[in-house]
Order: C-alpha cells, then sequence, then structure tokens
C-alpha cells in the first residue's frame, strides 16, 4: 500500500514536471505590436509612402535610406554577406 501510494507520487511528480517543460507561455505581446487590421496589400501601399517620402525630403541627407541598407562601404561584412550565398 504504502509502495503503491509512494509510487503514484513520484509517477504524479514525473508528469507535472514533463507538462511544466512540455507547455509553453503565450508570446508577451505590447499594446501596438497586433493590428487587427494588418493587411499586405496596405502594408505595400505605406512602404511606398514611406519610400517616396524619404526620395523627398530636403531634410535628409541625400542617399540616407540607401546608405543605411548598402554593405559595401564595410568591404569585410559585405564579402562575409557575398560568401554566404555561395556556401551550400
Amino acid at each position: 500500500m504504502i509502495i503503491n501510494t509512494a509510487l503514484a507520487l513520484v509517477v504524479g511528480v514525473a508528469l507535472l514536471a514533463l507538462i511544466a517543460t512540455v507547455v509553453k507561455h503565450r508570446p508577451i505581446v505590447s499594446e501596438g505590436d497586433v493590428s487587427e487590421t494588418w493587411d499586405a496589400r496596405q502594408n505595400v501601399i505605406d512602404s511606398k509612402c514611406h519610400e517616396q517620402l524619404l526620395a523627398t525630403n530636403p531634410r535628409l541627407p541625400p542617399r540616407a535610406d540607401a546608405d543605411r541598407m548598402r554593405l559595401d562601404h564595410r568591404p569585410q561584412l559585405h564579402q562575409s554577406c557575398l560568401a554566404s550565398f555561395h556556401r551550400g
């Protein structure tokens, strides 16, 4: 009787430990992280508007966005990036 109770307790603890490792908490999101009305088409439209704003805003230095996206001003990083495409 005591052995059965002890065995049941050990199995119960093992199952709880298993459940605790398998069950993950839900992702933590803040207000503004998720939009109920997100739309891929609207995202493309907004992106084009943003690009147009970058191209026409006189307060931005010329090519500010292009310089931010380019790697060729850092030759080692650029070569590493190109090499990564040729690796299998």
